[in-house]
């Protein structure tokens, strides 16, 4: 008969908790460049097959851990940072110039560039001579940029292809920003 004493039992496994602490001070340490890509990629597998405490310590053992006061500080700065820049982008919004959607039994878009052609003409240098189209399309009013060099944007967001707009919306077009008004 054997005792339980000659058979190799490991510990339960690390919580998942434990290992994402490791993971998170592994991916600030390169992201401090600390670590080089291959070095925080061969310690993470390592952290991801430990079995023990002590062998997750010993892969973060040379890389700094942020300390509390440290946290709660960044946090602050972070919130009140972003908080700053939600206040500026409103209050931008409501000074820019207004861009009145063509009425919406309009046969064909509204083609906005620097060719003199275009339904809305802008001769800024960060304007493709034919920019971007604005069109209603089943109720929807709907913006395409027409591969222009510097891009369109809608609230902030590069606009790939094609976009659904409201009116309230920012656009851009290059650098030229417009808030989209029915009236």
């Amino acid at each position: 008969m054997t005792s339980s004493f000659e058979f190799h039992t490991h510990p339960a496994r690390l919580s998942d908790a434990e290992r994402d602490r490791a993971l998170k001070v592994l991916r600030d340490g390169v992201a401090l460049g600390r670590l080089s890509h291959d070095t925080f990629l061969r310690r993470m597998e390592l952290a991801l097959v430990a079995r023990q405490p002590h062998e997750l310590a010993a892969l973060t053992a040379d890389l700094p851990t942020e300390k509390r006061w440290s946290r709660i500080v960044f946090g602050t700065v972070e919130a009140v940072s972003g908080f700053t820049v939600r206040l500026r982008r409103a209050w931008q919004a409501e000074r820019l110039p207004k861009l009145l959607l063509p009425h919406p039994d309009r046969p064909y878009p509204l083609r906005i560039g620097r060719d003199p052609a275009s339904g809305l003409r802008l001769s800024h240098e960060t304007v493709s001579r034919v920019h971007a189209e604005l069109s209603r399309q089943g109720g929807l009013w709907i913006l395409r940029d027409l591969g222009s060099t510097n891009g369109t944007t809608v609230n902030g967001r590069r606009v790939i292809g094609a976009a659904v707009v409201r009116e309230g919306d920012q656009v851009g077009f290059g650098t030229m920003t417009f808030r989209l008004a029915s009236e």
